[in-house]
C-alpha cells in the first residue's frame, strides 16, 4: 500500500513512492495518464497519477539509484535523445521535461521505431521522433534546434563520438550529456574499466569536463553512466 508520494531530494520532476513497509522506488508523474510504456506499476496519490521507474527497465533510475548526482534533464529542457529504443526511459525523460519541454529521440532500428511510435511518440506532444542514424547528425539538421542535454545509449563499439558529434552541432555551451555506456557492445576483449576508460577520454578530448561516473551493477552488468558538462565553444 502507497503511504506517499513526496519529491526527489535532488531532481526535479523526479519523486519517490514510498509504501507502507518504509520501502521507496522511484517514479515520475504521468504525462499520458491512465496508459502504461513497459508495463510499470502506475500509482495515484492526491489526484495525479505516478509511473513507477524500474532501475532493472532503465539506465538513468539506476543512476540515480546508484548514486549519479548530476542530472541535466529537468522541467522545460530541451533533449536529444539517442537510441529511444521502444522508449521505457525515454518515456520517463517526457515525464520529468513535462508539456515545456521537448524530446528529440532518435532510433534506427525500424521495429523498434514502430513499437516507439506507438507506445509514446504518438501518444506525447513534448516527444519528437527521429527515424535515422545518430552516427550522422547531419542528417536531422532541419528538425531540432539547440538543446540543453543530450542523453545517449547506443549499442556499438563507439559511444562517445557520436554523442560529441551531435554535441558538436546541438548542444549548447555548458549543457549537459548522460552518456551509457555498454562495455561488451565496445569491445569484448577489454575490460569494462579500459572501456571506460577510452571512452572518456574521448569525451575529455572533444571538450567535456567529466562530473560524475557510477556503474549501474546490479541493474546492469558491465555498463556505466557518464554525466559530463560541454565547454568546448563553438
Amino acid at each position: 500500500m502507497v503511504v506517499s508520494v513526496e519529491p526527489h531530494e535532488k531532481f526535479k520532476g523526479v519523486y519517490w513512492v514510498v509504501y507502507e513497509d518504509g520501502s521507496k522506488r522511484l517514479a515520475t508523474l504521468n504525462m499520458d495518464p491512465g496508459f502504461k510504456v513497459y508495463g510499470e506499476p502506475l500509482v495515484k496519490y492526491k489526484g495525479e497519477e505516478y509511473r513507477v521507474w524500474n532501475p532493472y527497465r532503465s539506465k538513468l533510475a539506476a543512476s540515480i539509484l546508484n548514486g549519479l548526482d548530476y542530472i541535466p534533464i529537468g522541467p522545460s529542457s530541451k533533449v536529444l535523445y539517442l537510441g529511444a529504443s521502444t522508449g521505457t526511459t525515454a518515456s520517463h525523460v517526457s515525464d520529468i521535461v513535462g508539456s515545456n519541454g521537448i524530446v528529440y529521440a532518435v532510433e534506427f532500428a525500424p521495429r523498434v521505431m514502430r513499437v516507439f511510435l506507438e507506445n509514446c511518440a504518438k501518444r506525447r506532444p513534448n516527444i519528437v521522433p527521429i527515424y535515422d542514424d545518430a552516427t550522422k547528425p547531419e542528417n536531422y539538421l532541419s528538425l531540432l534546434d539547440e538543446v540543453d542535454v543530450i542523453y545517449c545509449d547506443i549499442a556499438q563499439p563507439q559511444q562517445a563520438k557520436p554523442l560529441a558529434d551531435n554535441a558538436d552541432l546541438y548542444l549548447r555551451k555548458d549543457g549537459g550529456i548522460l552518456l551509457a555506456i555498454k562495455a561488451r557492445s565496445i569491445d569484448v576483449t577489454l575490460e569494462p574499466s579500459e572501456a571506460y576508460k577510452a571512452e572518456m577520454s574521448v569525451l575529455e578530448n572533444r571538450g567535456f569536463n567529466i562530473r560524475k561516473v557510477v556503474h549501474l551493477e546490479p541493474y546492469d552488468k558491465d555498463h556505466a553512466m557518464v554525466a559530463a558538462i560541454f565547454k568546448k565553444c563553438r
